[in-house]
């Protein structure tokens, strides 16, 4: 398949293209800035140079794509302001929704609950800490949810506690708070390559399960 990356020069969003490479897909890497493009993508990697601003960018990123991830994350930065990927969000799915792409896979937070979940200390603890000392991002996280989860897209948004770096540990915890034993730590190369596994996988369609080593 061909598959769109947003956020593809990302701590997971590189690892993603990898892994879609290595699976055997073709992808169009949608990123702001260039040089920060991996010399190790070959011709089986398109890039498009945009910000999420950029409309018709984006709408040219998707068209002919069979499917996108999207590995965008808000900024840290206390400093930082504005909701941008909120925006780009929108503008990704209204891209998609124009040219008939269906499968959109993302990824997000515990602040924002799967409908088949029930609160837990997990949930409630990332809630607590992210609306206290990031709220900028909470909102960002749940703005870019609320879009996709409405967008009556086949969605998956693949959602997680404290990412790290460090080599994949290759096992993993999955499923939902309230119902299913999830841990808190999980590296970004774990991250990718579940995220990368749902291009042919539809269990998680119209869900966002939690995932941790």
């Amino acid at each position: 398949m061909n598959v769109t990356v947003f956020g593809a020069t990302g701590g997971v969003g590189s690892q993603v293209v990898d892994q879609l490479r290595s699976r055997g897909h073709t992808v169009t890497a949608y990123v702001r800035n260039p040089a920060k493009v991996s010399i190790a993508w070959d011709e089986n990697v398109t890039v498009v140079v945009g910000h999420l601003n950029d409309a018709e960018q984006i709408d040219r990123a998707v068209q002919g794509a069979d499917a996108v991830i999207s590995a965008l994350g808000p900024s840290l930065d206390r400093k930082a302001t504005g909701l941008p990927l909120i925006e780009g969000t929108r503008n990704i799915v209204e891209a998609m929704q124009r040219h008939g792409v269906r499968r959109y896979i993302g990824n997000g937070t515990p602040s924002v609950l799967d409908p088949r979940e029930k609160p837990t200390w997990q949930t409630r603890l990332s809630t607590f800490m992210a609306k206290t000392f990031l709220r900028r991002a909470y909102d960002e996280l749940l703005g870019m949810s609320e879009i996709v989860m409405t967008s009556e897209l086949d969605w998956t948004i693949v959602r997680f506690l404290a990412p790290k770096d460090g080599p994949g540990a290759g096992r993993l915890r999955q499923g939902f708070y309230g119902h299913d034993r999830l841990g808190f730590n999980i590296t970004r190369a774990d991250i990718a390559a579940f995220t990368a596994g749902q291009i042919d996988d539809d269990r998680y369609i119209a869900a966002a399960p939690a995932i941790s080593n």
